[in-house]
């Protein structure tokens, strides 16, 4: 109790100190969003400046700070986290309703008053996001500042850049070589009329280049900006990072360094007639000051983001070959913990320590792609609940254990979520987890036209669970890099985002599937696989796609009630068992080989 007053107590200074420095600016408000200059989603801790003003860990919401009110806006996956979190901090937490993101800017522009003055860091915000905050304040009679990182002020002991080194990502698993990944970059400028191309998102930079990192928990990557010429390139990041023997490999390909913090030096120095292509969404409006206005500028998606988003057959094999070492990770997991539960004690940080040991066995894996959320009936009630030392459970009695965890392998990034049974879980839970199976294979049964917008295909899943007058609050599906960032775009299978051109299924993406049920309080459930868009056939109509599962894991059928699946969907179900169990068997042996062929076997009833 006395660690958690310490905290609030520590939040309570912050806040001060922040509010004392908005004074000194004369700032009537101060925005702090869950970014770093290259709008990533796991930030480097130089940048988890909302985080350390708040106490609110999750991994995405917007901070609004004045005089007198400090609030959080943060969407339906973080609402009893935050709750809990915030909790005497004098936070108010500001629920987002699905769908609407700007709500934190509505409320900023409706709260200031004609003539004064709002701050936020714009070496930190997104173009996109700054151009929305920009207008709706200016339309009050309000001024917008983007010139001040206020945490430079008050926050006396931040961290400095990362200093891990960068290797490179080599055959057979980088399957296309620098050079060609430039040239066919090259091809794209181009085509836009453009003779440079800026950089900043970390998963673009190490795609184009073969490099990788590990400046970021999770995803690996590092932190850099990148100019793309026609002729050269520049990479622009921290110095002693890069082994000379990489440097040399970099230098054949024309492709020089640079110190990090030249990045927008450089920018101000091109030539008059140039012409730059970036990408307004992923780039931040401290970065577009930067480019000279005599500069013309094409704005388009990244080349790089559809390049990297739709896999090579190369990629997708090794892919597969990484879902099969994760696959049996799990069964070895998986029979360790059926054995476990009721004999030892257990909890949801155990979950995270064994599963992680069972991948770090596994030959090509690098680390998990994601921190483990473990979450026991309650806590998977909470979609991104994640067990720390102060604050979890012990796994015993009734009920169900959510589990979602991944792993960066050298051949590809894995995501997955299974349902455990723990002791005897309800009619209730077994119907719940029965729901969101039908989901997963309503969605994972479609084939639908080549270039359908991936958000339009958010509702296949749902409506099995909406039969039952139930909804979740999250996306059901989230692009996946390739040995890169686990939540990664264009596609994205939501409702809540715009059916936009740059989210057209392609063959080669990988997609997760992943619907779920929440009830607070009480348990959550949520069964996920990743899949991969592949041709299923043309017609006169057009080419069209499906889904091959890539993730294999069986699906515990003591968490089903079996009675209110078709025969359709059983047959689905044995099947994707049968596979499952082909792939895996030849990588487990001993308990982990015996649990594979226990949930493995036949649900549906055998033809007379």
């Amino acid at each position: 109790m006395e660690t958690l007053h310490a905290s609030r107590s520590l939040i309570h200074t912050r806040l001060a100190a922040l509010r004392a420095a908005l004074q000194h600016q004369q700032l009537a408000a101060y925005v702090v969003p869950s970014s770093d200059p290259h709008l990533s989603e796991y930030l480097p801790e130089r940048w988890k400046g909302r985080e350390w003003l708040s106490g609110f860990t999750g991994s995405v919401g917007t901070l609004i700070v004045t005089a007198d009110f400090a609030g959080l806006w943060a969407d339906s996956r973080y609402w009893s986290q935050a709750e809990a979190e915030l909790a005497g901090t004098g936070i108010v937490l500001m629920k987002i309703p699905a769908g609407n993101s700007l709500q934190h800017i509505e409320w900023l522009a409706q709260s200031l008053q004609p003539g004064q003055v709002a701050g936020v860091d714009g070496a930190v915000l997104g173009l996109a996001a700054a151009r929305l905050l920009e207008q709706a304040i200016t339309a009050r009679g309000a001024t917008l500042r983007t010139d001040l990182d206020l945490f430079e002020q008050v926050w006396t002991d931040r961290p400095t850049l990362p200093t891990q080194a960068i290797y490179e990502h080599l055959p057979p698993h980088a399957t296309m070589a620098r050079a060609d990944k430039l040239a066919q970059l090259r091809l794209a400028m181009q085509a836009s009329g453009a003779d440079w191309h800026l950089l900043s998102t970390l998963d673009d930079i190490a795609y184009l280049f073969n490099l990788r990192g590990a400046d970021v928990n999770y995803n690996p990557i590092f932190v850099a900006h990148a100019l793309v010429g026609l002729q050269q390139a520049t990479i622009f990041v921290a110095d002693g990072k890069v082994p000379v023997e990489v440097i040399a490999a970099l230098a054949a390909d024309g492709v020089q360094l640079a110190p990090y913090a030249q990045a927008a030096t450089v920018l101000g120095a091109l030539p008059d007639e140039a012409v730059m292509l970036l990408d307004p969404r992923r780039i931040t409006l401290g970065l577009r000051h930067a480019v000279p206005d005599t500069v013309r500028v094409v704005e388009a998606i990244n080349p790089t983001t559809f390049a990297k988003s739709r896999k090579s057959a190369a990629e997708a094999a090794h892919v597969r070959s990484a879902m099969e070492q994760d696959g049996a990770a799990l069964c070895e997991f998986f029979s360790w913990l059926d054995l476990a539960l009721g004999k030892d004690v257990v909890t949801e940080l155990t979950i995270d320590e064994q599963i992680t040991a069972a991948r770090a066995r596994r030959p090509g894996f690098v680390c998990p792609s994601f921190g483990t959320i473990a979450g026991f009936n309650a806590n998977g009630a909470m979609p991104h609940y994640h067990a720390t030392p102060a604050s979890h459970a012990v796994i015993e009695g009734d009920g169900l254990l959510l589990i979602d965890s991944g792993g960066q392998y050298l051949g590809g990034t894995t995501d997955i979520t299974r349902i455990v049974p723990v002791g005897q879980p309800s009619a209730a839970q077994r119907r719940d987890v029965t729901l969101v199976l039908k989901g997963v294979i309503a969605l994972s049964s479609t084939q639908f036209p080549r270039g359908t917008r991936a958000p339009m295909l958010d509702a296949i899943a749902r409506a099995p669970i909406w039969s039952a007058g139930i909804d979740y609050g999250h996306g059901t599906g989230h692009g996946v890099g390739y040995f890169m960032n686990v939540h990664e775009g264009p596609q994205v299978i939501a409702a809540s985002a715009m059916p936009e051109p740059h989210t057209a299924m392609e063959p080669g993406m990988i997609t997760s599937i992943e619907p779920g049920i929440y009830r607070p309080g009480k348990w959550g459930v949520r069964v996920e696989n990743l899949v991969l868009n592949v041709p299923a056939t043309s017609t006169e109509f057009g080419e069209y796609l499906r889904f091959e599962t890539l993730t294999l894991c069986p699906i515990d059928s003591r968490c089903l009630d079996l009675a209110l699946l078709r025969p359709d969907e059983l047959a689905w179900l044995d099947n994707y068992h049968a596979m499952v169990r082909e792939r895996l068997a030849p990588h487990v042996s001993g308990a982990a080989k015996a649990w594979l062929e226990q949930r493995t076997v036949a649900l549906s009833p055998v033809p007379h």
